[in-house]
This record gives C-alpha cells, sequence and structure tokens, in this order.
C-alpha cells in the first residue's frame, strides 16, 4: 500500500500533532477571551477550558498523506453557536496561518472549514450544559448530551462514534491495516462517498470493525479476506 499514498511520514505526522496543539490553544484563549466579554467572574474565566477533540479517519490512526483533519471544539456552556460562527470565526481571519476559510452554516453538521499551517481541518462545534471544560472530559459518557440541542448532538456524534469504534475492536494495528486497505480499494474503484451515495469512512470503519471482532485473532490478510467474503454474501 505505500507505493499509493496510505501511509505519511513522521515528519507530516509531527507537523499535524503541532497543528493541532496550536489549535487547542487557540480555541481555549478565544474561549477565555468571550468570558471576560461576557463580564464572566473572574473565578470563572480562568477555568472555562475548552478542547478540540478529533475524530474521523485521523482519529481512527488511519488518514493518508495530504488528508484533512475531522474536528471538534467542545465550549462550555457560556459559548453560543453564534458565537463560533462570528467572533471565533473572525479570530480565525487574523490568524498568518489559516488560509482557505468558509463557513457553512446551513449543513446538517454546520462546519468552519480551514488550512492551518498547510493542514485542512474541518472543524465542527458543540457547547456542553457544563460551566467549564476540562482536558480529561470523556465525551462517551452520555450525561454529556444532557439538554443539548440536535446540533450539538449531532457534532459530538462523530468523536462518541470513533472513540467506541476504537474500543469495541480487539487489536488495533490489525484493524488499522485492515482499514486502510479496504479504504484504498473502495477509493480506487469509485465508491468510497456517502455524498454519492456510497458508503463513508465511518461506515467503511464499523464493518472492518465487525469482521475484526468476529475473526479477533486473525491477522491483516485474513481479515481482508474475511471482509469481502462475508460482505459479499451479506
Amino acid at each position: 500500500m505505500k507505493p499509493f499514498g496510505v501511509f505519511e511520514d513522521q515528519e507530516e505526522l509531527y507537523h499535524r500533532t503541532t497543528v493541532l496543539g496550536k489549535l487547542n490553544n487557540f480555541v481555549r484563549e478565544w474561549i477565555s477571551e468571550l468570558a471576560e466579554s461576557k463580564n464572566l467572574p473572574p473565578s470563572i474565566t480562568e477555568q472555562v477550558g475548552g478542547k478540540i477533540f478529533t475524530f474521523g479517519s485521523y482519529r481512527l490512526g488511519v488518514h493518508t498523506k495530504g488528508s484533512d483533519i475531522d474536528a471538534l471544539c467542545v465550549a462550555p456552556s457560556h459559548v453560543e453557536r453564534s458565537d463560533f460562527f462570528q467572533s471565533f470565526f473572525e479570530k480565525l481571519k487574523n490568524q498568518e496561518e489559516v488560509k482557505n476559510l468558509r463557513a457553512i452554516e446551513d449543513a446538517y453538521v454546520p462546519v468552519i472549514k480551514f488550512e492551518f499551517d498547510g493542514i485542512e481541518i474541518d472543524l465542527v462545534f458543540a457547547k456542553l450544559s457544563l460551566p467549564t471544560v476540562s482536558d480529561d472530559l470523556d465525551l462517551r459518557d452520555d450525561s454529556c448530551l444532557k439538554s443539548l440541542d440536535i446540533r450539538c448532538i449531532r457534532s459530538l456524534n462523530g468523536s462518541r462514534v470513533t472513540d467506541e469504534i476504537l474500543r469495541l475492536v480487539p487489536n488495533l494495528e490489525n484493524f488499522r491495516l485492515t482499514l486502510r486497505a479496504v479504504k484504498l480499494w473502495a477509493k480506487r474503484r469509485g465508491v468510497y462517498s456517502n455524498i454519492m451515495g456510497f458508503l463513508g469512512g465511518v461506515s467503511w470503519a464499523m464493518l472492518v470493525a465487525r469482521i475484526c471482532q468476529l475473526y479477533p485473532n486473525a491477522l491483516a490478510s485474513t481479515l481482508v479476506n474475511k471482509f469481502f467474503l462475508i460482505f459479499s454474501k451479506w
């Protein structure tokens, strides 16, 4: 699979990690500034937090060279969706590292798309019914969904589903290698696109995860064979 750019090198992987770290700090700074502008007590402003979660192919560990990163901005209760698409959007616009910035507010899952230091990022937003967002927040906890609107729940689902897949597969290394092979096959045959009516990334991941559960001790080569054998007769 290497000739097809399925794997990225360590330099690009390190760059992605650095960019996500910068974006996380950027989000925390914005949320803190927003708390001050809304006259929240200093004791709250200093601890409001905020966090970036990744999901999709990057979180699953199966992203390819030059692929984008699906990310989720989680904010505390004082931050509104309008703040995300207005003040945060403007703050991004003023950053030299940010290029090709655009907001799609009327999408099924509203998103801000941009390039941050050369890395394409699709950033969705969710606010929780909490006064602060800590670094150890676990989005798999169903209590996170309490009192949220449907758009926030949809935004959270990407991260929650990805993390649940990773939790349920018996061998992560075999799962990732198998999924990479299946994704490459699907893309080269033009059947990798939920927009076009085919399966999207998370759907392929779920199918591969199921095969991994059925054959927990199998190597990736066997899992690929079983994938096509079983789902060709599904």
